[in-house]
């Protein structure tokens, strides 16, 4: 059994975070690895579990909102939980793409001043 299992540091490693982000995720309860004394070990389940917690984060999601996911599935299934996250993933999708919007509005409006401060510094210097 122990051989499948990864070491707190390769756990890091793996997946790069910090030993801080790490205990963290375990403080908040999305990750339970087995304990050996101090020691802790990462089956092939907190594996997959940090695989789903990563993408989440990379997709906006907060981490209580990933926590509430993987309860589901513990609690009710991969049916329940896949429906979850397709409720979950469309609420997502229209936050990303208002946030896009509002990116591209300040990206043009910053542009736009640039543009200003460049001309008028080029009719200065003319």
């Amino acid at each position: 059994m122990a051989d499948d299992r990864l070491t707190f540091k390769q756990m890091c490693e793996r997946f790069d975070v910090t030993p801080r982000t790490l205990r963290y995720y375990e403080y908040i309860e999305l990750l339970d690895p087995d304990r050996e004394g101090r020691s802790r070990f990462y089956s092939p389940r907190e594996c997959a579990r940090m695989k789903l917690i990563l993408r989440g984060r990379k997709f906006g999601f907060s981490l209580e909102g990933i926590r509430q996911w993987l309860l589901i599935y513990e609690k009710e299934g991969t049916e329940a939980q896949m429906q979850a996250w397709v409720v979950a993933s469309e609420r997502q999708l229209k936050e990303l793409a208002d946030q896009r919007a509002q990116l591209d509005e300040a990206m043009a409006e910053l542009q736009r001043l640039h543009d200003e401060t460049v001309d008028e510094l080029e009719k200065r210097r003319a």
